[in-house]
């Protein structure tokens, strides 16, 4: 359902992305795109795996294919050439199930209701994502919980901070237990608090085996992010950078 800081060059190494095992999670094989038949490639021939219980970035200026990449992925949009496979399902041919596996958080503040409270933001999506109808009150109280959410619960999504809004749509794309959380410049307007509580649900989300594809625009320090490998897209190609312990 759901839509940063940048990382700088100081830690990008340029080595060749690693060959494919076909074991991976999440598994993208030739993925290409363009939008019109003249322009270059926004992506090329994209080769990428995401293991179970790893966070793989990718950083990148602006406007290089981030989020093509991301919507790909999510399913949201097609790519021209190559597949994609979570858990072998294909966002094509298993689209609901896959979609079930799936957290989206897109960039900017998309996904939100003005008149709808936080509360009731949780509730509607819950209704919608698969959560059972047994669970949904457990859910939603451990999600305003989790984002620190419980004092705005009642509150409606055009009063809420920028911050509050994203840990919102954090939520929201974590509500229905992913396997595989795709985030979109998930830093995006939050302090250090906020940055801090984001990274904390970025490695929960890992240690309870779950894979992360994160996005983030180029100028953040890549040792400062919640990242197992990091790449950089450019010219249509990942690059992989430096390597993060965590």
């Amino acid at each position: 359902m759901n839509d940063a800081h940048s990382p700088t060059g100081t830690a990008l190494g340029r080595a060749a992305a690693p060959a494919l095992t076909g074991r991976a999670r999440l598994v993208l094989d030739g993925v290409s795109k363009r939008w019109r038949r003249s322009d270059r490639p926004v992506l090329d021939r994209i080769r990428l795996e995401v293991p179970a219980a790893t966070v793989v970035v990718v950083a990148g200026r602006n406007g290089v294919g981030k989020t093509t990449l991301l919507r790909i992925v999510a399913g949201i949009i097609a790519a021209d050439a190559g597949s994609v496979a979570l858990d072998g399902l294909s966002p094509r041919r298993n689209r609901r199930r896959y979609h079930r596996q799936v957290g989206f958080l897109s960039a900017g503040s998309a996904g939100l209701y003005a008149r709808l409270t936080v509360a009731q933001h949780l509730a509607y999506w819950a209704s919608l994502a698969f959560v059972p109808a047994g669970e949904r009150e457990e859910r939603v109280a451990s999600a305003l919980a989790r984002f620190e959410l419980e004092d705005v619960a009642g509150q409606r999504a055009d009063r809420l901070s920028m911050g509050q809004r994203q840990r919102l749509r954090l939520a929201l794309a974590l509500l229905h237990e992913p396997t595989l959380l795709l985030l979109d410049e998930p830093w995006n307007s939050l302090d250090g608090e906020g940055i801090e509580l984001v990274n904390a649900a970025i490695l929960d989300f890992k240690a309870r085996g779950g894979s992360g594809l994160v996005c983030t625009p180029s100028g953040h320090e890549l040792d400062a992010l919640p990242a197992d490998r990091t790449y950089v897209l450019d010219g249509g190609r990942l690059e992989a950078g430096a390597h993060v312990a965590l």
